[in-house]
């Protein structure tokens, strides 16, 4: 086993894990063809963490959120109003879905997105906060917004 495939009960312990911003800064939300990469840690200091937040340079919609733990594993990826997706089982998933840490595929599954987790995925701010919820941030780090941000 390689140091970047974990069990996924330690994938979830990650996801849960509560995460605080180490951003000494405020973090502008990206315009079309941007990225922001913001740090996390765990309260203790022993885990550290990075969501990063992407936006299409072509399409206003398309954009994904990405949790990182160790800086390196992805453990879970918000993907909107891209290309449909199929995961490795042939599974059909469309334009907006969620991808999960699985053992020995990494994020290579994804699943519908649970409505109850998402309040509006049409506004970028909004997604980001419920996104930061979903992975148990509980200091996040202080956001402006851009002119093309919702």
């Amino acid at each position: 086993m390689t140091e970047l495939d974990i069990s996924e009960l330690e994938a979830q312990q990650l996801i849960e894990m509560d995460k605080v911003s180490t951003s000494p800064e405020r973090l502008a939300l990206p315009d079309l063809g941007g990225k922001v990469i913001m740090p996390f840690r765990s309260p203790d200091g022993r885990e550290e963490f990075c969501i990063s937040l992407s936006r299409s340079s072509f399409s206003l919609e398309k954009r994904n959120y990405h949790l990182r733990g160790r800086k390196i594993i992805g453990l879970a990826r918000l993907d909107l109003d891209g290309p449909g997706h199929r995961n490795p089982d042939g599974e059909e998933i469309g334009p907006r879905h969620l991808h999960v840490y699985r053992q020995g595929y990494g994020l290579k599954f994804a699943v519908e997105i649970p409505k109850a987790l998402f309040r509006n995925l049409d506004n970028m701010l909004v997604t980001l906060e419920d996104f930061f919820r979903y992975c148990h941030v509980i200091s996040p780090p202080e956001i402006k917004a851009s002119l093309f941000t919702q």
